[in-house]
């Protein structure tokens, strides 16, 4: 089976035969600069001591300092953090921001630990990495299964060790402890931002719209508050521990009010205001959701989601990429052939790389904004990119994931370039 950075290095090969690079590019993009890989000895709360596997890569830094979050999960893996890594290099290039890519990661299920084991765990993992993170070197932030309560520990621990404040360190951090406005929800609403943006550009009538939802963690559930917000219809919704469709369509906030309370969105009643109507949602599978026939599929758990045994299944008009590299480079091609239009991770899930690069800028200047200033430089942030994506697809009649990577390595071909490469050296340019 193909590692997902094999698979995640196939997108480059229709890239680079649709722009003329120098081979200093190509071998760049193929080689994490940095990986590590350590070990965090936790003391549990009944005083045993418990050693977790905890990671860093940070793949690429011509750019600028590289970034990117931090995972909690019993999947995490090497090779996800190296793909995960190399997606964040091509993303913060489609969105112009001066960084890098990077990401990082610890061998754990945070749902068994206590408030003081993950504190714990948590300020171990920067104290492995204080030496090669910083606010001008690589700055971590959230993503799968960690929030703004532990990046807040992050940024303490990191200040501590550095004997001074640089809340610019982590970015994702409580507002009380020098977050910003808009960050939590930032994910979630890019996602929507962009989808708006393909339903404007395709006359899509949101109230006529259905979408489902694939993950609600806190992008998924964002997204389908806000899309629901929008007039879209979000008829399916599926966390961990099960799926609900109904033909009817919900009101997200209805649906997680239900699992915060009961812990998963299985077997939920809905009820509107002080009136139930007793009526159970369908409980279907995980499955059974990505085959749905909704014009939306948003995709909004982990990697590889959609593969080459089930991509012939899929329904949906439309695939929105809210999570990172849901559909594989095999499946791609299915869905393609198939007439299914992708819009990729790689520019959907952007807003929250894009509002913790205002993070930063806000925590380096000392100076902050408020959240309508925040959502508004965000969104035509995005409906920049995703309107030169659009429109570089339709020129040269290519998939929206290779014209989004082709103005992703594009810019970090020029970086690269005035850097000095094989031809300049050789004379053969310039």
């Amino acid at each position: 089976m193909k590692s997902i950075f094999d698979d995640a290095q196939t997108r480059l090969n229709e890239v680079f035969s649709h722009i003329k690079l120098t081979d200093d590019v190509r071998e760049k993009l193929q080689h994490p600069k940095l990986t590590v890989a350590f070990s965090i000895p936790t003391r549990m709360d009944n005083g045993s001591l418990k050693v977790f596997k905890g990671y860093r890569v940070q793949f690429d830094d011509t750019r600028g300092p590289t970034k990117g979050g931090i995972r909690y999960h019993p999947n995490v893996s090497m090779d996800e953090m190296t793909s995960l890594s190399f997606w964040m290099t091509i993303k913060c290039a489609i969105m112009d921001l001066p960084f890098g890519g990077a990401k990082g990661g610890i061998i754990v299920n945070p749902k068994e630990l206590s408030r003081l084991e993950l504190e714990r765990l948590s300020r171990g993992y920067i104290r492995e990495v204080a030496d090669f993170i910083g606010p001008k070197r690589d700055i971590p932030a959230p993503d799968v299964y960690t929030n703004s309560t532990i990046m807040g520990w992050m940024a303490d621990e990191y200040s501590q060790i550095k004997r001074e404040q640089l809340p610019g360190v982590i970015t994702g951090k409580p507002i009380y402890l020098n977050g910003s406005q808009g960050r939590v929800a930032a994910t979630g609403r890019g996602a929507l931002f962009v989808l708006l943006q393909w339903a404007k550009r395709n006359k899509i009538n949101p109230s006529e719209t259905t979408i489902a939802v694939q993950g609600f963690g806190n992008a998924g559930y964002h997204f389908a508050r806000l899309a629901y917000e929008a007039d879209f219809k979000i008829v399916a919704i599926a966390d961990s521990q099960g799926a609900i469709y109904s033909k009817k369509g919900f009101d997200p906030d209805k649906v997680m009010a239900h699992k915060q309370e009961h812990r998963g969105i299985k077997s939920m009643v809905y009820c509107d205001g002080s009136v139930c109507d007793m009526q159970r949602y369908q409980e279907i599978s995980a499955e059974e959701l990505l085959e749905l026939d909704v014009d939306v599929l948003a995709l909004a758990a982990l990697e590889n989601q959609i593969h080459e045994n089930n991509a012939a299944h899929i329904k949906a008009r439309q695939i929105l990429e809210i999570a990172n590299g849901p559909v594989t480079s095999d499946a791609d091609a299915i869905l393609n052939k198939n007439g299914i239009i992708v819009l990729p991770d790689v520019l959907v899930n952007a807003g929250g790389v894009t509002v913790s690069y205002f993070e930063w800028v806000q925590n380096r200047a000392g100076m902050y904004w408020e959240e309508l200033e925040i959502n508004e430089r965000m969104k035509k942030k995005i409906d920049r990119e995703a309107k030169a994506i659009f429109d570089l697809s339709e020129e040269k009649k290519i998939s929206l994931r290779t014209a989004a990577y082709l103005i992703g390595v594009q810019r970090i071909a020029g970086a690269i370039t005035e850097k000095g490469t094989r031809e300049y050296f050789q004379n053969e340019q310039g």
